[in-house]
């Protein structure tokens, strides 16, 4: 996407059913489960950039012995480097005689990660410091092996200041600043609770003390307590945890907001926030891999035992419907599909536009993520194109006017022209996404093809979606502009996008989007600031209600405007200022009907409608439109109500 967004998070997780041994003598290797987990996460780089942490947990180490690690890093390449290093010391520690690497109980007693269980988080930060410490997992240690947790997640919970009153009233002292602390804190209050009551139990039955840790690694009920800890939640999320003993339960929130993907087979029990990566990382078709049902606990025992239980009553499901849009990979055979089919359903639009004037419009896409998009724009144009050639000779046959001239003019002359026409110059995507210096940076992020776009011609270029406009009007118009092309149409795949996210997607400051921009403009240009002064009393008046009865005020910006005068004014803003071009740009956006029939099953659509799927989004926009009428940044689910 042209306005570059970060997303949070990426997931990974390896179980394995085997000893070490097993994987040493199939696959020559110790480090089967490691080697996989690094392509897991590989696989599904593009989900975070920021940071990157890995985690073992070892099954059934001798008293006396380590059994959980962690590394985690925010150096450039984090995830190359994290295993780099891993990896050339499990050779220098065999070089030293430390270690027989070709034994397996040597590796499992010696090399940090020669474990059964080993997890992996990529992050894209859209709360907290960008930090070494910010990175997951997150570690809560002790001296039983049963309270030690690790914990990561794809998740943005929207009440995280309620959940750490909810701490702080227990007496507890949480540490502000991610909702992972707070998620961290709730799971291990729960455990350190169960352990407690089997603890006393054992005791004071009689049970020996060296007894005792296994009794209540056996007899921990993992689903009942993680329930007990998610019941408060509210957001999206996809969560893993770790406990010291081997048990291990990956859940996702019950409205399926946040992706997540398992695959069983005779090795392993794997994870990933992505079906793709588990299907090409262990050969597997796509029939093997199933989504975690929303609402559901994967729980995997110390001893193997898996177990998949319901933790929240059903919810509607609304998955993000930006995993199809542009974060999910789009070698994902339905999203490939789904993708195709979003830029085939602008054809309409784009026609009408141009005027059907395909020999004079070169179309193209802004790199790299709607390419798949543009190949479905493409055969949506050739097939209507079609349509318009066999009707025209069906006519000039029925009337006796066909001629050669007709023929060239229909077939040869008018046929739709693809070209590649901007080009991603510099690889500056993480820095550039911090607010200082980018106005400075922005214009230098694309380049463009010489030669191509005549004087005169249309030009169409397609996009995933808009989001604040900002690299259009300073960077890709302008360069576009220089071929002197007499029209200019930016298509987005997305609709347009009024509303923040609170879900895990980096886009909560509402005054930063186009689109409110514009209906804010068009308020002002008719003298509607009553209004928008109305609606922020409204919102205020919605933050004194009771979360479940909250709704979204700011829903009213765009009630007095169709989608096209909206469109038209975006169209107008986003006109690069200072250069010596005087041809027209026109933004032309999905239709959130057309969304919803390129996408395969339901989507969630609350940035593009205002229909959030938990209360916890209510109260988040009405925030939002508070601060931004205040003249306040910040993420608004970041601020207590």
């Amino acid at each position: 996407m042209s306005d570059f967004l970060k997303h949070e998070c990426g997931i990974a997780a390896v179980r394995l059913r085997k000893p070490l041994a097993y994987y040493h003598d199939r696959y020559g290797t110790c480090l089967w489960g490691l080697n996989k987990l690094f392509l897991l996460m590989e696989k599904q780089h593009n989900r975070g950039q920021d940071g990157t942490g890995i985690g073992c947990v070892k099954l059934n180490m001798p008293i006396g012995q380590p059994y959980v690690y962690r590394r985690r890093g925010i150096e450039k390449d984090a995830l190359a480097e994290i295993f780099r290093k891993e990896i050339k010391n499990f050779y220098k520690m065999s070089r030293k005689g430390v270690m027989n690497h070709h034994d397996p109980e040597s590796v499992k007693r010696h090399f940090d990660f020669g474990g059964e269980i080993l997890v992996g988080h990529l992050r894209y930060g859209t709360s907290g410091e960008f930090d070494e410490g910010s990175c997951h997992p997150y570690l809560r240690r002790s001296n039983w092996r049963t309270r030690t947790l690790m914990v990561m997640g794809n998740f943005n919970m929207t009440n995280a200041a309620e959940l750490n009153e909810v701490l702080i009233n227990r007496g507890q002292h949480p540490v502000f600043g991610t909702d992972t602390q707070t998620v961290l804190e709730e799971i291990g209050y729960h455990l350190d609770e169960a352990h407690t009551d089997l603890y006393r139990h054992l005791r004071d039955s009689g049970i020996p003390g060296a007894e005792i840790p296994g009794t209540i690694s056996a007899s921990l009920d993992v689903p009942r307590l993680v329930a007990e800890s998610a019941a408060a939640w509210d957001g999206g999320y996809t969560i893993c945890g770790v406990i010291g003993n081997g048990d291990m339960f990956v859940m996702r929130d019950p409205r399926g907001i946040r992706p997540c993907h398992m695959l069983i087979t005779e090795d392993v029990i794997a994870f990933a926030s992505e079906r793709v990566p588990l299907m090409t990382v262990f050969e597997a078709d796509a029939a093997d891999v199933r989504a975690v049902d929303p609402g559901s606990m994967i729980t995997i025992k110390a001893d193997g035992a898996i177990s998949d239980t319901a933790f929240a009553p059903p919810q509607k499901f609304t998955p993000c419907s930006f995993e199809k849009i542009y974060f999910s990979r789009g070698n994902d055979p339905q999203i490939y599909r789904e993708r195709k089919a979003m830029g085939s359903a602008l054809v309409p639009q784009i026609v009408a536009s141009i005027g059907g004037k395909y020999d004079k419009t070169i179309f193209s896409f802004i790199p790299n993520t709607a390419e798949t998009a543009y190949y479905g724009l493409m055969e949506g144009l050739r097939l209507h194109r079609r349509h318009e050639v066999r009707a025209a000779i069906l006519s000039a046959v029925e009337t006796g006017s066909l001629t050669p001239d007709l023929v060239d003019d229909l077939i040869l002359r008018n046929w739709p022209q693809n070209e590649k026409i901007a080009h991603k110059d510099i690889k500056m995507r993480t820095f550039i996404s911090q607010e200082k210096g980018r106005n400075q940076l922005v214009s230098h992020v694309y380049d463009i093809t010489y030669g191509v776009v005549e004087p005169g011609d249309f030009l169409v270029v397609l996009d995933d979606s808009i989001v604040r406009g900002t690299t259009l009007k300073q960077s890709i118009l302008k360069i576009l502009a220089r071929t002197k092309p007499a029209k200019i149409v930016v298509c987005s795949t997305a609709p347009q996008i009024r509303y923040p996210d609170c879900y895990g997607i980096d886009m909560s400051e509402l005054g930063k989007f186009i689109a409110f921009q514009a209906a804010v403009a068009l308020h002002r240009r008719a003298g509607h600031q009553a209004l928008l002064d109305r609606i922020y009393d409204e919102c205020q008046n919605e933050l004194k209600l009771p979360p479940a009865d909250r709704r979204n005020r700011v829903q009213e910006v765009y009630d007095a405007f169709t989608d096209e005068e909206i469109s038209a004014e975006i169209s107008r803003m986003v006109y690069p200022e200072k250069i010596d071009w005087d041809g027209e740009v026109e933004v032309i956006f999905q239709s959130i009907e057309n969304l919803q029939a390129s996408i395969k099953g339901d989507c969630g659509d609350w940035y593009f409608t205002g229909n959030y799927p938990t209360p916890g989004g209510y109260s988040m926009v009405n925030l939002a439109y508070i601060r931004w009428f205040e003249g306040l940044g910040g993420r608004s689910y970041d601020l207590p109500l």
